[in-house]
């Protein structure tokens, strides 16, 4: 339902997911040709894939409010899949020998924060039906 809050959180964090296409995550020098690069999440093959599967889960999840488990399920898989996200990012920084990480490299910690948000609301709800059920 799109009146529920765990909307709103997931809809952000599919937009955070899909800004951080966009946006660089890291600027610096290549190691190599000391040549300057900023990377953004449409860099990689990886990087992009992973980015647009974690914006797309965000994006499912709302639509599976008829099964909050499965909707709780998904939103820890979309915790898990940023965290390897991060280590996608991590790895291709090492590719650098210098530079600097941008604002946009709290995305992935701001999507992390609303997927956890977006599971507390479906928990809440969940405790509402099982107590609106015991009272039945």
């Amino acid at each position: 339902m799109i009146q529920r809050i765990q909307s709103i959180w997931l809809v952000l964090a599919s937009a955070c997911a899909f800004l951080s296409l966009k946006f660089s995550f890291y600027d610096g020098t290549y190691a190599v040709n000391n040549e300057y690069h900023q990377l953004t999440g449409t860099d990689n093959i990886k990087l992009l894939i992973t980015t647009c599967l974690l914006g797309a889960i965000a994006l499912f999840t709302i639509f599976l409010f008829k099964s909050r488990k499965l909707q709780l399920r998904m939103c820890i898989a979309g915790i898990l899949l940023n965290v390897l996200l991060v280590v996608l990012y991590y790895i291709e920084t090492k590719d650098f020998s210098k530079g600097t990480y941008n604002i946009a490299a709290l995305l992935p910690a701001a999507i992390v924060i609303l997927f956890f948000l977006a599971a507390r609301g479906i928990s809440a709800d969940e405790k509402l039906v099982k107590g609106s059920d015991r009272l039945r």
